[in-house]
């Protein structure tokens, strides 16, 4: 005869331990009552944080074994980060030091003055979005912007949409839905974010044909290409790099030749919505968007949020037959701008017209500024920093970007604030880096070769006593 052993499954007594801990977790009132989470009550409301104390205690609960502290001072702590991490306005300022001007990550063009009071004035009422004021009929939001953008450009009308991604599916599934749109193999281009043209051709319903090779096309390739079922021809604009070396392309002036010749449309996609000459700065030229349309492209589609530095939108301009079939199209009405949009861009648009946009708007402040106004500026943030042990402080010159799939490789010189610890120091520029992303407001810069890196151009001249507080409070506070 055998004889069998029950055996418990598990540990009866770390079983227990766990259940006794998770008795032990406090009240949601008596978390509220804990001195850390007072401010967050008051800033936020109480049923507000009533949720988030309940969403800390379930996690806990939930936990199969005991590790994190459970005390209510604990949890209230826990709860007052999460209340500012939620509830904080958000997006978060930030002041942007790491040279990039046009940086995606962080909203791409910050907007004028007057864009912002635009925004302001018509944000806080009632506005005439879709009212004909004169007439006391219904308009349309379309034809507010279509003036302005007919004259900056040359075209006969325009409209925006809420990205240039959307402008060109938009432009695509009018002109082109159920036929075959012609695009060189080397513009076939992927520009961030899975904006890719082939997949934005699929989803307009056109059929890519694709022509020449990634780094060599020429006009017969187009031309051979052409058939009956051809809709457009497409241009693009590589916004985010550049082919170099054994090279080949078509000009915009030499496709509309061809498109006229066999009654074919092109739209030409430019991109960065560059409507000033850069080689003044020293970059090399973007595609501008009135010569595209003097080159008689039918179509131009550009971002409104790159180099023309307004809100985030897509545009469209062209032929009004063009423009008239895109905006009865079904998607315009998804695609279209809000109010806030129409303002900001509307006030954008007249910063170009009077000629005071490098004067006005903060991008093309920033490709202006000159080395001598960045040096004077990088060297007033150094003085705070004067007489700091342990550190080297230096005035470097080096680059600025333009960023943002605009001017691929371009750069611009600059002199930027270098801060390094004496004898080394192995990840310590990151630590001061980390220290100043979470200062209020955080200052975002880049570190390099050891050594904490600050660019002024992109910084807003208002902000450098915010850059100047936070190194103090980094640098000349004890640990």
């Amino acid at each position: 005869m055998t004889s069998s052993i029950s055996r418990p499954l598990g540990n009866p007594s770390r079983i227990s331990s766990t259940a006794d801990w998770r008795r032990t977790l406090p009240a949601v009132e008596t978390v509220l009552l804990e001195p850390a989470i007072q401010s967050s009550i008051l800033e936020y409301g109480r049923s507000a944080i009533v949720v988030l104390v309940r969403e800390r205690l379930d996690a806990l609960r939930h936990r199969t074994v005991p590790g994190a502290d459970a005390s209510a001072e604990a949890v209230a702590k826990a709860v007052a980060l999460e209340a500012d991490l939620r509830f904080a306005l958000s997006p978060a300022p930030v002041v942007n030091a790491t040279g990039v001007i046009i940086h995606t990550n962080l909203g791409r063009a910050p907007l004028s003055r007057d864009a912002v009071s635009a925004i302001v004035h018509v944000a806080l009422g009632y506005s005439a979005l879709e009212y004909d004021v004169e007439q006391g009929t219904r308009g349309s939001r379309n034809a507010l912007l279509a003036p302005l953008l007919s004259q900056l450009t040359g075209a006969d009308d325009g409209v925006a949409v809420n990205n240039n991604a959307a402008a060109v599916q938009l432009v695509l599934a009018a002109m082109a839905r159920g036929r075959e749109v012609i695009v060189s193999r080397g513009q076939a281009v992927e520009i961030g974010g899975g904006f890719r043209i082939p997949a934005i051709l699929a989803l307009s319903g056109a059929r890519l044909v694709e022509v020449g090779t990634t780094n060599r096309t020429r006009l017969t390739d187009y031309a051979e290409a052409i058939t009956q079922k051809t809709a457009a021809i497409l241009h693009v604009h590589p916004s985010n790099f550049r082919i170099t070396g054994f090279t080949e392309s078509v000009s915009i002036e030499e496709l509309v030749a061809l498109g006229k010749r066999h009654s074919i449309p092109i739209i030409d996609d430019v991109g960065s919505g560059c409507l000033l000459d850069l080689t003044p700065y020293g970059v090399a030229r973007e595609p501008l968007v009135q010569e595209s349309v003097a080159a008689g492209a039918e179509v131009v589609c550009f971002s409104g949020d790159k180099l023309l530095g307004g809100p985030q939108s897509g545009i469209i301009v062209g032929g009004a037959d063009f423009i008239a079939r895109i905006r009865r199209h079904p998607l315009m009405r998804a695609l279209r701008v809000d109010k806030v949009t129409v303002a900001a861009l509307h006030a954008t648009l007249l910063h170009f017209l009077r000629g005071e946009a490098v004067e006005k708007v903060p991008v093309w402040r920033m490709i202006a500024a000159s080395e001598p106004f960045l040096q004077q500026r990088a060297a007033t943030w150094s003085g705070v920093l004067a007489e700091i042990p342990g550190i080297q402080v230096t005035l470097d010159r080096t680059e600025s970007t333009i960023g943002g799939g605009s001017a691929p490789g371009e750069t611009l010189p600059t002199t930027v604030l270098c801060v390094r610890p004496l004898g080394g120091g192995r990840g310590w520029a990151a630590q001061q880096a980390a220290k100043l992303r979470r200062h209020a407001p955080p200052i975002l810069g880049r570190v390099e070769d050891g050594a904490l890196v600050l660019d002024p151009r992109t910084v807003l001249e208002e902000q450098d006593t915010l850059v100047e507080a936070a190194l103090r409070s980094v640098f000349l506070t004890t640990p």
